[in-house]
This record gives structure tokens, sequence and C-alpha cells, in this order.
């Protein structure tokens, strides 16, 4: 089994979304894009307390065409979407939702999250759905840390939310072959990982430093690597949590427009009207504070 070149450790750049700094890893300068994955936004935000759901977080807004997917790391989120579901995901835990044909959803703190305050702590990222998939019907899955299958090592935690690894699957349905996991190791802890070769493959860091096939990359940075083995070598230097997203290549046309993506100009724009017209569904937000 070869190890992985890499191709490159890009550094994640800060961005504002809507008054929001967060971290950008991808897109970046380098790539607008690694098939099939779109964005990666990771974000710390410590929330003051004392105030209600509805004055914190991100509103009704509608999707189509791909997955956004939120792991938490640090207090929770609220999905309220205009299927009628209505969820609070915890730390450890996955927001999956696939957007298909159209959905209109908020992503809230808590209400005790929202009243008490506290860090909340999220990586989401956007994963492309092949052309013949983008208009299913949409389904959204939150995923409890106690539902997301962990591999234990002596100094380290690998939770497999997607895809199979070491004949573990994960719960969460995708469009395209893929492996989606999250990792914490240990200083001095070391884990071997075996990937697909022709999987795209991105690891990230949110904190920590690691060496992984012999390079060093540290907190905020994101390593790309080349299809050219299957194993990932990883030896931490302190602490580390990581994200490892890999999958196939879709090899599709990728046009977007905000929270629209799909393969042509003439369905993004299609995508706005349905938006406008109300056929993603209406949500009407219910809060009890």
């Amino acid at each position: 089994m070869k190890n992985r070149s890499i191709k490159q450790v890009i550094p994640s750049r800060k961005v504002n979304m809507g008054g929001h700094i967060i971290e950008q890893p991808l897109p970046n300068k380098q790539m607008e894009q690694l098939d099939p994955f779109l964005l990666i936004h990771h974000a710390e935000w410590e929330l003051k307390g004392n105030q209600r759901q509805q004055e914190v977080g991100i509103g009704a807004h509608p999707h189509r065409g791909f997955s956004p997917v939120t792991f938490i790391f640090n207090g929770d989120v609220r999905h309220q979407d205009s299927f009628g579901n209505d969820a609070v995901v915890q730390a450890g835990g996955t927001q999956w939702m696939h957007a298909g044909r159209g959905i209109t959803h908020s992503e809230r703190p808590s209400k005790e999250l929202a009243q008490e305050g506290g860090l909340q702590e999220i990586i989401q990222f956007w994963v492309n759905t092949p052309a013949k998939y983008k208009m299913e019907q949409p389904y959204y899955l939150p995923l409890s840390k106690e539902e997301t299958p962990t591999i234990e090592g002596d100094n380290y935690q690998i939770q497999v939310v997607a895809g199979e690894y070491q004949g573990i699957k994960g719960p969460a349905k995708t469009f395209s072959p893929m492996l989606l996991l999250r990792g914490e190791i240990a200083a001095t802890g070391t884990v071997d990982l075996e990937i697909p070769r022709h999987y795209n493959t991105l690891l990230y860091l949110l904190d920590g430093s690691l060496e992984v096939n012999g390079t060093t990359a540290t907190k905020k940075d994101m390593v790309w690597f080349k299809n050219d083995g299957e194993r990932l070598q990883i030896s931490a230097k302190e602490n580390t949590r990581f994200i490892i997203l890999s999958g196939e290549p879709i090899g599709e046309e990728v046009t977007t427009y905000g929270p629209f993506v799909m393969n042509t100009q003439t369905e993004v724009m299609q995508a706005i009207r349905d938006s406008q017209m109300g056929k993603m569904g209406v949500l009407i937000e219910n809060f009890d504070n």
C-alpha cells in the first residue's frame, strides 16, 4: 500500500459571513472546488447569552441540488425546515440535509444555548449531487454522537459519518461513493488510514498539529492529496481534531449561485424563480421563548 503524496497544504482564510468571521479552507486561491466537495466553513462563535433563538443563528433560506452537511463540535444546532423537520443536534453529532429539488431551512442555536450563552463550533461543508439525483425529494437526517459509528484506537477516535471504513458503515446516505470521517488524536498518537486511490481527498485540522505522510500541518490548515496512493500515515504533535472528506469525483459541470448548485445556468435561473414562487416550501419558524 502506497502513501499518498501531498499536493499542497493550504491555510484557511478568514471571511465575513453575515457579520460573522469564519474560517474558509475551501474555496481558496488554488481551487474553486475538489469534486464532489464545493465548500468548507469552520465557525467558532461565542454566544453572549440572554438572547432569544430568533435573534441568533441563520434564519430561513432555500437550497437546491446538493447536500449541506454540518459537523457540530461544541454547543448545538437547531434545524427547522419546510418539510416539518425540527431537531437539535448536540456536540459530536452531524446534521445531514439533502436539498434535492428544493427545501427551505434555518440553523440556529437551541433555546438553552441562546439563553445561557457559550461556544458554538461547527464545520459546514457542501457535497455536490450528481445531476440525475438533484431533483429528488429532499431529506433530513439528524445524527447524534451515539448514533455515529466510532473506531477506538490507543490514542485516537474516528467517527464514520458516511461511506464504509474497516467494515463499518456510516449512517448518512450519499448519492456518490465517498468516505467522511471525524477524528481526534492525542499528542504522540498515530493512526494509518486507508482511502481508495481514486477518491479526491482533503484533511482539515480544527486545531493542534499533525505530521501527515511526512508533511507537517497545523491548526486551520487543509491538506490536499494527490490521487497516487491509498494510505494516510498520521502522527500527532499535539492533541488534534480533524476531518477527512474523501469522495469519487462526479465529473460533471457545476454552476452555482448562492444556495443553488446545478449543472447549467438555465437550471440555476429556474431554481431562483422556483424559490421566489415558493416552490421550495415556506418555513414559519416555531419558537417557544
